[in-house]
């Protein structure tokens, strides 16, 4: 090796071991400003926690343990899922229309959704076997807490005489239902845009082995239940 390749191999090493020191530095100011991560179409904070699931942890789930007197924290009812669902019947021969549903029930969920297609032809509606009659969504943790954070504190209260949601639609085994005659209470939906008003199912799963067990979890997330 000759004289001026002996000089240079030391600047080379010594070159890339600074490289490697600034790559740590620019790791360790990312790792302390807060990584993003990348959620749909939004970048959050990895370490960030939905407003309604630190409220069942530190909130309803201590409620609920107090009186009903469970033993075990794993015994504590929760929200399993949030089953959203489009009705569009009506507008099963029109595809434009089915779209528009399946754009606006994917703004409200924010995630992915399906469209659901008749089992079978029902010749009085004009509708035949597979063909496009709604779509609907399934939410599970953050998404399904984000949702039911939407709903209570902004969807509900936009509604048109609403006087309360009705305390007798669960359905024996923990389960809650309700509907929505308007989509477009969610903020999500811009009515200057909307060609269709669509009416929407909302199903609550829950853990809970009685009604009164769900109904006191849902009034813990502070649904206006009916007196």
């Amino acid at each position: 090796m000759s004289e001026a390749g002996k000089e240079k191999a030391p600047k080379a090493a010594g070159g890339d071991a600074k490289a490697d020191k600034k790559a740590a530095g620019k790791q360790r100011a990312e790792k302390a400003a807060g990584t993003k991560v990348a959620v749909g179409e939004q970048a959050t904070d990895k370490d960030y926690v939905p407003r309604f699931k630190k409220r069942y942890a530190e909130v309803v789930k201590p409620e609920l343990m107090k009186k009903f007197g469970y033993k075990n924290a794993m015994q504590v009812p929760k929200i399993n899922k949030i089953v959203l669902n489009i009705g569009a019947g009506e507008a099963a021969t029109d595809s434009k229309k089915i779209q528009a549903a399946v754009n606006d029930l994917t703004a409200i969920a924010g995630q992915k959704v399906i469209v659901t297609k008749a089992k079978k032809a029902i010749a009085a509606y004009k509708i035949r076997e597979g063909l496009p009659i709604g779509v609907k969504v399934t939410l599970r943790k953050d998404k399904m807490y984000e949702f039911l954070d939407r709903l209570i504190t902004m969807a509900l209260p936009r509604v048109r005489d609403f006087r309360g949601l009705n305390a007798r639609s669960f359905d024996g085994r923990g389960n809650y239902a309700m509907g929505l005659k308007e989509h477009i209470v969610f903020v999500e939906i811009d009515y200057d845009k909307t060609e269709t008003v669509w009416g929407m199912d909302i199903i609550f799963n829950t853990s809970a082995k009685t009604d009164a067990e769900a109904r006191a979890l849902l009034e813990g997330f502070q649904f206006p239940f009916m007196n």
